[in-house]
C-alpha cells in the first residue's frame, strides 16, 4: 500500500512538470517564431534580388551587342526586368562607345506546345537606353543658342517594342546550368524616330524601326 501511494506521488509529480516545461517552452517559443520569421522575410526580400536570366541581344537600339541579367515575377512569369549592357562599333567615329540598358517586358499569354516546346505570342517592352560618353549630353550645352536643338537630350533614349519568342524547356536530368532556353525577336523604335515621323510623314517607316533577335536562358 505505501509503494502504492509512493508510485502515485511520483506519477503525479511528472505529470506537473510536464505540463510546467510544455507552458515554459510555449512562452520561449513564440520570441523565437517571430524572429525566424522576420529572418525567413529578409531571406525572401533578398532572394528577390538575384538574376533569374542571362540574355544575349543584338541591335534594337541599344548597340551592336548587348548582354545582360534578368528577373521575373507576376502571374507566370508574365513580367520581366532586363539589365543590358552593350557597345556600338567605332565605325567612323573615334571611339567604341558603351551602352547601358533598362528594359520591361510584358509577356501576357504562352501557348503550350509538344515535348517541352512553348510559344509566346506576344512580348511588348519599353526602356530606357544611354550612351556613355562625352559626345552625348542630358541638356543642350550653352554654347548653343536656345532651342538650337528641338529635342531635349542626346544621351538618353525611350524605346519601345513588340515581338514574339519560343521556349524549351530543358528535361530535368538534362539541366546543368540553365532550366530553359528562349529565342526572341523584337520591332522596335525611339522616341526621337517615332517624333520625327510624326513631324514629316514622308519619312519611310523601315527608317524608324529596327529588328533585333536574342537568346535568354532561364536560369533559376
Amino acid at each position: 500500500m505505501r509503494w502504492n501511494k509512493f508510485f502515485i506521488s511520483i506519477c503525479l509529480l511528472t505529470m506537473a512538470c510536464q505540463v510546467m516545461a510544455k507552458d515554459s517552452v510555449e512562452v520561449a517559443s513564440e520570441p523565437e517564431n517571430r524572429y525566424n520569421k522576420y529572418v525567413q522575410k529578409a531571406f525572401d526580400r533578398w532572394d528577390m534580388l538575384i538574376p533569374r536570366q542571362f540574355i544575349v541581344q543584338n541591335a534594337g537600339n541599344m548597340g551592336a551587342l548587348s548582354a545582360g541579367i534578368g528577373w521575373e515575377y507576376g502571374h507566370r512569369g508574365m513580367w520581366e526586368t532586363h539589365l543590358l549592357f552593350g557597345f556600338i562599333p567605332r565605325h567612323e567615329s573615334s571611339r567604341m562607345k558603351m551602352t547601358v540598358t533598362l528594359k520591361e517586358n510584358f509577356i501576357p499569354w504562352s501557348i503550350d506546345l509538344k515535348e517541352g516546346w512553348s510559344v509566346q505570342p506576344l512580348s511588348a517592352s519599353i526602356y530606357l537606353n544611354t550612351v556613355i560618353g562625352h559626345e552625348f549630353w542630358k541638356s543642350q550645352p550653352k554654347r548653343y543658342p536656345d532651342d538650337y536643338y528641338e529635342f531635349m537630350s542626346t544621351k538618353f533614349r525611350l524605346n519601345v517594342g513588340f515581338g514574339q519568342q519560343i521556349t524549351w524547356q530543358i528535361p530535368y536530368k538534362k539541366r546543368r546550368y540553365a532550366r530553359s532556353i528562349s529565342l526572341f525577336y523584337e520591332v522596335s523604335s525611339c522616341d526621337l524616330y517615332i517624333r520625327s515621323k510624326i513631324i514629316d510623314h514622308s519619312v519611310p517607316l523601315k527608317d524608324i524601326i529596327g529588328l533585333s533577335i536574342g537568346l535568354k536562358l532561364q536560369t533559376l
